[in-house]
């Protein structure tokens, strides 16, 4: 029997929850110095998945993906998106600026890699999830360390990750053949960007407005794209 539910992401949803209620019960046993400890560690291995994820723009693509990333961010700019979620966040957080925080660091990693991006696509294509059971046993055991820091907005950012991961699992059933390689390719390396300035902000080495990038994925994901010119066999 098919499913029409994307039951990867209600796993992975479910990993969560479990590992960000463990975290937010150890924060009681951690004391500052180890909570700065954590915190840094995590934007050490958030800039490292970033940048391997943002190596794998496809060839012939790093003209597009650069364009995605400024087009992407002058829309968010024009919109004042940064603006607009940090107001709806922080009204369904009742000002709390830890829980905005956390919502949005963790949605950013548990969302925008490209594991979630190909497992997403996968599952709708081919009905195969076993990347995304990967994934589910990772952002559990993350979540335990973002909670264990950030609280609650880790917990409700299963909310965004149904919406994204879940809609892109959906989206993907119904353009099979939109989703080719070099199209996960560029909206994988266009996340990693994204996951760098995550891993940037959490080390205090700067400010990136990510939230005004997040159109950035959207356009990797619509942009046309066109084979690269291969050379002619008979030449070599």
């Amino acid at each position: 029997m098919k499913h029409h539910l994307p039951i990867g992401t209600l796993i992975n949803m479910a990993t969560v929850i479990a590992g960000s209620l463990l975290g937010i019960w150890l924060q009681q046993f951690f004391p500052e110095h180890i909570q700065d400890i954590i915190f840094q560690a995590i934007g050490l291995g958030t800039l490292v998945i970033g940048m391997n994820m943002a190596l794998k723009v496809p060839e012939g693509g790093m003209i597009i993906f650069i364009f995605c990333l400024i087009l992407g961010g002058v829309i968010g700019a024009a919109i004042h998106l940064k603006t607009g979620l940090e107001t709806t966040v922080n009204q369904l957080s009742f000002g709390d600026a830890q829980f905005a925080e956390g919502l949005t660091t963790a949605f950013l990693i548990f969302c925008v890699g490209s594991i979630t991006i190909v497992g997403a696509i996968e599952e709708g294509i081919n009905g195969k999830r076993e990347l995304l059971m990967i994934k589910s046993t990772l952002d559990g055991i993350t979540s335990i360390a973002l909670a264990s820091v950030f609280g609650w907005g880790v917990f409700f950012s299963i909310i965004p990750m149904l919406i994204f991961q879940g809609g892109l699992t959906l989206l993907a059933r119904q353009l099979k053949s939109f989703f080719n390689d070099r199209r996960v390719r560029l909206l994988s390396s266009t996340g990693g960007a994204l996951i760098i300035a995550v891993g940037i902000n959490l080390l205090q080495l700067g400010e990136v407005a990510i939230e005004n990038l997040l159109p950035a994925l959207l356009l990797a994901g619509i942009v046309p794209l066109r084979q690269p010119a291969t050379g002619n066999p008979a030449n070599h």
